[in-house]
């Protein structure tokens, strides 16, 4: 009984060390998706993959001007990089 709580609570902990950051704008305040990737092709990023997140925020996956493989989640609403792995 001990070692199945103490699984449990790890499989939970890791879930949450793995979770992005949680976006609260409202979606009328967001940049319009296309727009937003846009932006970031102008920067110099190679977007592989880009999407909503479960936390309302943007996610990308590619690469940065460098070649360098990133994950980046952005706020929505200004665009704003919040975390990258």
């Amino acid at each position: 009984m001990k070692s199945t709580l103490v699984a449990a609570l790890l499989v939970a902990a890791t879930g949450a060390a793995m979770a992005g950051p949680t976006c609260t704008a409202p979606k009328e305040t967001w940049k319009k998706e296309a727009d937003f990737q846009a932006e970031l092709k102008q920067q110099g990023y190679e977007i592989k993959t880009f999407k909503v997140t479960k936390g309302n925020c943007y996610e990308i996956y590619g690469k940065d001007k460098a070649g360098k493989k990133v994950e980046i989640y952005f706020d929505p609403a200004t665009g704003k990089a919040l975390e990258s792995k």
